[in-house]
């Protein structure tokens, strides 16, 4: 089993910036693809970034290209997203997750292991 658990979230305003940490236990870090997703009241949960086990390709949707970054860091076994000029519409439940495929796409599908989620909210 791998545990996922993720820290950062918060109560932020408009045009800030924010930091969320995922830190995986259970399984090698390396076996997984990590991704971040999130989720507002009353939709689906949508993709955000993902970074690939094979060949570290490093993919954005479109609402947070240029906005958001995703890195990981291996010895700590820990994936970030750091997000910057945040927006009201960014305010969702943001979900750390792992694949176990070496290049997953953004179907949550694709990601067989969760974590609890974490609260970020942006005051206009």
């Amino acid at each position: 089993q791998v545990q996922l658990v993720e820290s950062g979230g918060g109560l932020v305003q408009t045009g800030d910036s924010l930091s969320l940490s995922c830190a995986a236990s259970g399984r090698p870090f390396s076996w997984f693809s990590m991704g971040w997703f999130r989720q507002a009241p009353g939709k689906e949960r949508m993709f955000v970034a993902r970074i690939t086990r094979i060949g570290g390709g490093i993919y954005y949707s479109d609402s947070v290209k240029g906005r958001f970054t995703i890195s990981t860091d291996n010895a700590k076994a820990t994936v970030y997203l750091s997000m910057n000029n945040l927006k009201p519409e960014d305010t969702a439940v943001y979900y750390c997750a792992a694949a176990l495929r070496g290049s997953p796409s953004s179907n949550p599908s694709d990601y067989g292991y969760w974590g609890q989620g974490t609260q970020v909210t942006v005051s206009s």
